[in-house]
């Protein structure tokens, strides 16, 4: 299992492509050369649904956390508007509310590939319009796997699905600087039983969370976070 940072400055050369339409097998792989190790791990349960985003100090709570939970509220409704996203409600590492885009990989992916498929091309334009619209958004992509195969297997294809998800968004135009954390899991955090088929369905997935950077929390600790 891999866990990575992005590389800002170097990513931003990606930009210039801008296609929308690369070959995500190719780019998947661009994205982990370009990525940096990540100091100190997994930032808090990330994976368990609860908690993204560094320490900013206390925020929820006051003015500037309503704020934070308005906007995150904006969030949510603009991305259930994308076509084939389940989108729920969680909180970050400073107890913010922040919004998990979940997208089924029986949608994004062919069984054992990563690269993109039409559909699910079609329907991460739309989402890329989401976070090129709010900048002071952060972003981490994760992906996972059923439990079919081993370990060996299934951490590199969750890594590379991830990547080739968050390479893909560049590609539309989302600003690079936006995503802190790109990373596989496997098959090490089912959201329902591996025993059935519609079980392991549910469990080959991408998710996407969005939560406040410190850019939003200092807007929103002057006031001009809308």
């Amino acid at each position: 299992m891999k866990s990575f940072k992005f590389a800002t400055l170097a990513l931003c050369g990606l930009l210039t492509l801008g296609s929308c339409n690369l070959n995500n097998t190719v780019k998947g792989g661009g994205i982990g050369a370009l990525a940096g190790t990540l100091a100190g791990g997994v930032i808090g349960k990330i994976a368990g649904n609860t908690a993204v985003g560094a320490a900013v100090g206390a925020v929820a709570g006051t003015t500037a956390g309503a704020l934070i939970g308005k906007h995150m509220d904006k969030v949510k409704a603009k991305a259930a508007a994308v076509e084939n996203a389940k989108v729920e409600e969680v909180l970050d590492n400073n107890k913010l509310k922040a919004v998990k885009v979940t997208f089924d990989s029986g949608i994004l992916f062919a069984t054992g590939k990563y690269d993109l498929n039409s559909a699910s091309r079609q329907s991460l334009r739309k989402f890329a319009q989401v976070l090129i619209n709010d900048p002071q958004l952060s972003v981490d992509i994760q992906g996972h796997t059923d439990s079919t195969g081993s370990d060996r297997v299934n951490n590199p294809l969750s890594q590379n699905r991830a990547e080739a998800v968050a390479s893909y968004l560049i590609d539309c135009g989302v600003p690079a600087s936006q995503f802190q954390y790109v990373t596989g899991f496997g098959s090490k955090y089912p959201v329902a039983s591996n025993a059935t088929a519609a079980g392991k369905q549910q469990n080959r997935r991408v998710e996407i969370l969005l939560y406040a950077s410190e850019a939003m929390v200092n807007a929103a600790q002057s006031g001009n976070l809308n």
